[in-house]
This record gives C-alpha cells, sequence and structure tokens, in this order.
C-alpha cells in the first residue's frame, strides 16, 4: 500500500523554516531569514493591504457603486446577464 509524505507537526520548525522546499531527497529543509533581509514587496506588511481587503457584509447595490470602478461594470454584466436569461426562460425554440 502506497504511503503519503510525512507531514511535520512541529510548530516551531514550521515558524522557522520553508517545509518542503528543499527539493533534494536528503538535506535540512531551509531556514528562513528575518523579514529585514526579504525585500518590501515579499514582506507580509506589503502584501496585507492588497491581498486581504475583503468585503464580508452584503453586497452592495449598483447605486452604491462608483461607476468608474470595475467592481460596477462586473455588476453591471452580471444583471444584465440574469434579465436576459430571465426573458430567454419563457420563449420556446
Amino acid at each position: 500500500m502506497l504511503k503519503g509524505p510525512e507531514v511535520c507537526t512541529d510548530p516551531t520548525m514550521l515558524a522557522t523554516h520553508a517545509m518542503g522546499v528543499n527539493y533534494f531527497k536528503e538535506g535540512p529543509e531551509v531556514a528562513l531569514k528575518p523579514d529585514s533581509e526579504y525585500p518590501d514587496c515579499l514582506t507580509s506588511s506589503a502584501f496585507t493591504p492588497r491581498l486581504f481587503k475583503i468585503h464580508l457584509g452584503p453586497p452592495k447595490k449598483l447605486e452604491e457603486l462608483d461607476p468608474d470602478s470595475l467592481e460596477y461594470w462586473r455588476r453591471l454584466r452580471k444583471y444584465n446577464t440574469w434579465q436576459r436569461n430571465r426573458l430567454k426562460k419563457g420563449k420556446k425554440l
């Protein structure tokens, strides 16, 4: 029977090493450097404002969105698709 890869559960190793990055069969795992040694574009503080901006509340109405935003035009396209589908639903082929 095939056995899956071993999974590391040691919290200190998970916090200080990049587990699974070493592509050699033998050898130590790659240790993480301090944040100051990485470029600004790779530090966690640089990713926070752009990647994790998520709206968890109810969806905004079309009137509440800015007409110059991409979100507005995507929502408008979705509403138009729904409208076309409703109109096609009653037609016979």
